[in-house]
């Protein structure tokens, strides 16, 4: 496309993956971001906390960044926002209560530059450079989510966010149709469009069907009512609120991110909590069991969760008793089923009741159908269409549904993270590649776990580890004290004394044919240890231990 203006999209996070959406565009000299989020570690990550994206290539651009537009405050949306603004100074633009999450994450991150916000609202314009961008309203799984109209000098762009098409929302805010189909007819020239319920047919259902199912539980429930759910699902918080004033319960409040944003929610104005309804967690104890309710973090089965420690009774305030009922309003994030079904079996051993989205209308998705995604792309009409937020498996079924309502295959891009993807207003293609991948946060650590500290991990993890310690006179090279063997995770040393004397006498036989050659070369010992040992034990047990020998010269 040389020698033409044209549009370049760049996604550096969300597609093929749940979480971690982050989208650059740019024309010319001009780059905006969209969303700076993070997700979490799938099972073969040990002991990492966090996932967050590469973003080599805004730091190369950072001059050219005009401003990181946020559609919502999910933390798969700005959840890396405290890392990203350590190396980008650039202003913020947000919805009041996404900015208001935001800036709890910021100060919780000890973040203490200096970031510039800008609180906009559904319906209102910025222009960033060579970019004007709308805000228009959508329902989802928290309140103040918007979608993006972005009025470019090659044509339109629109950027649903996370969207569905809730007839009736909790706050009576259902999505702006009519801004859509606005600029639908004035003709646009690329969809990104939400994946995430591309392969669940139908529509999702509305919010109001919780509200409907918590009536019922409320009106059986004859002790206390446990409700766990996202921290940052305050319509689902709003409901769990009004149904327990309805029915005179009190609700305590548990677990940091839940208080936190119902914190930030009730200040900004966006829960509505009727007079004395909150109260402190200890005042509980003071109150019959069928006048409380616990709002609770928990949901996915997180160790050190709330909930998940109120399973284990290992909280300090609140301990499951018979008779409770349980309600977990939220779907098992993908990877979080066993942590979430390992809670669900302790509650039961415990004596709850456990209300759980399987077998019961507790949760909706805050996520379009393929109904609804159809309905976007109607609406929106596009020339080009990329699906985003999703896995690869997502990605391709809402693809088939752009195909499904007439936009030619050509014109549709299944992309992947780290993809240039230019557009000028006849045709779209695939000019390059950036650097995008995954940035791995262990305690304070960012980025310095790589796959090679992984992979140790995963050896420890399964086989354990094999030391072996040798003491050598540094002058002569003889071998003063040793071999000594230390296992951990392996075998126990004193049940498995042939195995280990065995080791020895193959360490032995290394020592003396090092000792005839005098060779002090201690690299290329300590390799022939590892070699011979760990090919000795593997023969003898079929496992791997990662072998560490220690070679202490004196």
């Amino acid at each position: 496309m040389k020698g033409k203006r044209s549009l370049k999209i760049i996604p550096l996070g969300g597609l093929g993956e749940i979480g971690k959406n982050i989208l650059a565009l740019r024309y010319q000299h001009d780059l905006i971001v969209i969303d700076g989020g993070l997700m979490f570690p799938e099972d073969e990550m040990l002991g990492i906390d966090l996932v967050i994206p590469d973003i080599s290539y805004l730091i190369e651009n950072r001059e050219h960044i005009r401003g990181i537009v946020l559609t919502h405050g999910h933390e798969d949306h700005i959840g890396a926002l405290p890392y990203i603004l350590r190396e980008i100074n650039a202003p913020v633009y947000g919805t009041r209560l996404t900015l208001g999450l935001v800036d709890a994450k910021l100060r919780e991150s000890n973040f203490t530059g200096k970031v510039k916000t800008c609180c906009v609202s559904a319906g209102e314009s910025i222009q960033l450079g060579a970019f004007q961008v709308q805000f228009i309203r959508v329902s989802h799984s928290i309140a103040d989510a918007v979608a993006l109209g972005i009025k470019t000098p090659v044509g339109t762009v629109v950027h649903t966010g996370d969207f569905k098409f809730d007839q009736t929302p909790v706050n009576n805010q259902p999505t702006d149709y009519h801004k859509f189909a606005e600029l639908g007819k004035e003709g646009v020239l690329v969809l990104l469009s939400d994946s995430t319920n591309a392969e669940r047919p139908g529509f999702t259902f509305s919010e109001r069907v919780v509200g409907e199912t918590f009536d019922e539980t409320f009106r059986n429930a004859k002790e206390r009512i446990i409700i766990a759910s996202f921290a940052s699902n305050i319509h689902r918080i709003q409901q769990a609120i009004t149904t327990a004033a309805r029915y005179k319960r009190k609700v305590a409040v548990v677990g940091r991110s839940m208080v936190n944003v119902v914190n930030i929610a009730r200040e900004l104005g966006y829960l509505d909590i009727p007079p004395e309804t909150l109260i402190d967690l200890e005042d509980i104890q003071h109150l019959p069991k069928n006048r409380v309710v616990i709002l609770t973090t928990g949901s996915q089965g997180e160790p050190m969760s709330a909930l998940t420690r109120m399973a284990m009774c290992d909280h300090r305030k609140v301990e499951i008793i018979t008779g409770d009922t349980v309600i977990i309003s939220a779907n098992p994030i993908p990877g979080n089923e066993k942590m979430v079904h390992r809670t669900i079996d302790h509650l039961f051993k415990q004596g709850a009741e456990v209300i759980y989205e399987s077998v019961s209308g507790v949760h909706v998705s805050g996520h379009a159908s393929q109904e609804e995604l159809k309905l976007m792309l109607n609406l929106v009409r596009p020339k080009f269409f990329i699906p985003v937020h999703g896995e690869y498996r997502q990605l391709i079924k809402h693809a088939q549904l752009a195909r499904d309502v007439g936009i030619p295959p050509e014109n549709i891009f299944v992309a992947e993270n780290g993809q240039v993807l230019e557009f000028t207003p006849e045709r779209g293609v695939v000019t390059g590649r950036v650097t995008a991948g995954r940035v791995l946060v262990d305690g304070l650590g960012v980025g310095d776990v790589g796959n090679i500290v992984l992979r140790d991990r995963k050896q420890l993890s399964r086989d354990g580890l094999f030391i072996v310690v040798i003491t050598i006179d540094r002058e002569s090279g003889e071998v003063v004290a040793g071999p000594d063997i230390v296992s951990r995770g392996f075998v126990y040393v004193r049940e498995s004394e042939e195995l280990i004397e065995e080791a020895k006498d193959k360490v032995r036989s290394i020592l003396r044919d090092c000792e005839l050659r005098q060779s002090t070369d201690w690299p290329a010992i300590k390799s022939y240890v590892r070699e011979t040992v760990g090919k000795f034990l593997y023969e003898r047990t079929r496992r791997r231990p990662m072998i560490l020998p220690i070679i202490v010269d004196v």
